[in-house]
């Protein structure tokens, strides 16, 4: 990873940007006094740069400050699935943290700056903090969930309202974070990571997220992402509920 770099301690969690943001739980002060110390330093990074590989191990844990990413798998034809995207504030390593290895590869999308934790100190955190062990446990059912929701898409939504369910969620998550600025955030993936996300060809995609611009309810252009949120969470028959808080590691 060459156009990565690590600055120790660039970022003291008590002055966390993410901190400030309505989406995430507050820290109790001794919870803030064990982060500091569990927090080894920030890793930089460019687009494209692979972080954490598939059937590899990592040494480290990390908390995504800035910059969104992918977490994917390849199959062994080639394909790739996209398991689903990395946004400011997710937790990324976990599964080598107790697996040994990953099971999926993260790459970041945009440049990245990521805090980086120990692996060894895992065992630390579950010993001497037990309710930021349950923190990581609340992070894990939320994939879970968010996991279940995607095969759901997959399995029993057609392409225009797995698409819809996508902008929808996607957006929701980029504004939660304060990532929207006069109802548009920031869309830095190409259609072929949604494609390859939702199960479907890359021409459908195009296809489908055209016909949602026409009927007037999601606008991706130049980069950003703007969208009707009533009406396309009705067409992904789903509620339009915003994020629900969640805790910060």
């Amino acid at each position: 990873m060459s156009t990565t770099a690590i600055a120790p301690g660039a970022t003291p969690c008590r002055n966390c940007p993410l901190r400030r943001k309505p989406l995430f739980l507050p820290f109790s002060d001794r919870e803030l006094s064990f982060m500091e110390a569990f927090k080894v330093g920030e890793l930089v990074v460019g687009p494209n740069v692979m972080l954490l590989e598939e059937g590899q191990g990592s040494a480290h844990l990390f908390t995504v400050l800035r910059g969104l990413g992918i977490r994917s798998t390849m199959l062994e034809n080639g394909r790739r699935q996209v398991i689903n995207f990395l946004f400011p504030g997710d937790f990324v390593g976990l599964q080598a943290g107790l697996a040994g290895e990953m099971r999926h590869s993260v790459e970041s999308t945009t440049p990245m700056v990521l805090c980086v934790f120990n692996r060894a100190d895992l065992w630390t955190l579950f010993r001497e903090e037990p309710e930021r062990a349950y923190d990581l446990t609340w992070i894990a059912a939320v994939e879970e969930h968010f996991l279940g929701e995607t095969i759901a898409s997959l399995g029993q939504r057609d392409a225009i309202e797995r698409l819809a369910w996508a902008l929808l969620r996607i957006h929701e998550r980029l504004s939660s974070v304060g990532l929207s600025e006069e109802g548009k955030v920031p869309m830095p993936w190409r259609q072929q990571d949604l494609a390859d996300a939702l199960g479907l060809s890359l021409v459908h995609t195009n296809k489908t997220i055209r016909r949602l611009r026409e009927i007037g309810l999601a606008h991706w252009s130049a980069g950003t992402l703007s969208i009707d949120r009533e009406r396309l969470a009705a067409l992904a028959l789903t509620d339009p509920d915003r994020p629900r808080r969640r805790p910060l590691i």
